[in-house]
Parts: C-alpha cells; sequence; structure tokens
C-alpha cells in the first residue's frame, strides 16, 4: 500500500525498486531512509538513499554505518546497516511502504516508523555531499 503522506527525513521505509530499475541500479525491495524534506510543488516524491546490510566491497567515503534501534522485524532485521549514499534517487511515494510489524490482539497488521536521529542523518547527508560531487 503506498504512502499517502511525505515522511520526515530520517525515516526508514521499504522501497519497491523491482519495476523501471535496470541493474547495476537497484532492482529489489530494499529499507531506505528518507533524506528530503517535504517541496512544494513536488508532492508524492521523495529522496531516498538504499540501506544494506552487507557492505561495500570497497567502502568509500560515500558510505557509512548507522545503528538502527530497536532490531527491525524480519527480513529487515540487522543492529548495523550501511548506507548506499551513490545510489541516492528520487521516487514516487507508489513504491514506499511502511515496515510491516507484527498484529495486534485483534489480527490487525500493526506498521512501523523507525526514526534514524539526527546526528545519523546528518553523517548521511554529508555521504550524499561526497557521492554527488560537493564535497571531498
Amino acid at each position: 500500500m503506498p504512502l499517502t503522506f511525505h515522511p520526515d527525513p530520517g525515516t526508514i521505509l521499504v522501497c519497491n525498486f523491482n519495476t523501471g530499475f535496470i541493474p547495476p541500479e537497484m532492482v529489489k525491495r530494499r529499507l531506505v531512509v528518507v533524506v528530503s524534506p517535504r517541496l512544494r510543488q513536488r508532492d508524492n516524491l521523495c529522496t531516498i538513499v538504499p540501506l544494506s546490510t552487507t557492505a561495500p566491497v570497497s567502502v568509500q567515503a560515500y558510505h557509512c554505518q548507522v545503528r538502527i534501534q530497536p532490531i527491525l522485524p524480519r527480513p529487515w532485521h540487522a543492529e548495523w546497516v550501511w548506507i548506499k549514499a551513490d545510489m541516492l534517487s528520487t521516487v514516487s511515494f507508489q513504491r514506499l511502504d511502511l515496515i510491516r510489524g507484527d498484529k495486534d490482539f485483534q489480527g490487525k497488521r500493526r506498521y512501523m516508523k523507525p526514526t534514524l536521529s539526527g546526528k545519523d542523518l546528518h553523517q548521511i547527508r554529508d555521504c550524499v555531499s561526497v557521492a554527488l560531487g560537493f564535497r571531498p
């Protein structure tokens, strides 16, 4: 189910990269973190950076690790994730979804909206600046 609101910067979501992308672009469902604020006249779009539990083959200045607390449910469970700031994308809300948690006592699905700290978001934005060539 697509998002109906602009998520705050630092929010961790699931993005469906299955359609419209070609390798070596992202081509599967993956955790992402929102890095853009809501922009006027740009409804239903936000800029995201993918997260990965796998370390890059060669760690660069546009990569960093952040800790996710509490640990997310399977298949997204990992205490530490890698930021892949070189894979920055602006995507439609149609690709984004909240993380699905357990069901409540009435059997209704619960959704999670984990958010990274301001310090982590600042570190991610620094990596994005390097990836875009704005900083060495």
